[in-house]
């Protein structure tokens, strides 16, 4: 039988609000569409363009983002368009208030 272990679960929240600690990645976040739909996509170019870094640098900030499980991507539209994993997002806030009381 295994068992959650609890400081995984802090040490995991920590690296995830480490990666939303960012100014440039919560401006990202606010851009992002909740669904990937062709209609509201997002790709690297649009999202550097609008909050003002080049795309590589914009690059960097969505890998942390993904990796941290805020976004998913996909191939779409031509494009590689990003979204809000808004299940990931959720079970963050609730981490947060756990943590929080």
């Amino acid at each position: 039988m295994s068992s959650i272990n609890p400081n995984e679960d802090i040490s995991e929240l920590a690296k995830q609000l480490w990666a939303l600690g960012d100014p440039v990645r919560l401006q990202i976040l606010r851009l992002l569409p909740n669904e990937p739909v062709c209609h509201k996509a997002c790709n690297v170019s649009k999202i550097a363009e609008q909050i003002g870094l080049s795309q590589p640098a914009t690059s960097h900030h969505l890998r942390i983002l993904r990796q941290a499980g805020f976004i998913s991507n996909q191939k779409k539209c031509r494009d590689m368009i990003y979204w809000i994993d808004q299940e990931a997002a959720s079970a963050v806030n609730a981490q947060l208030r756990e943590v929080l009381g």
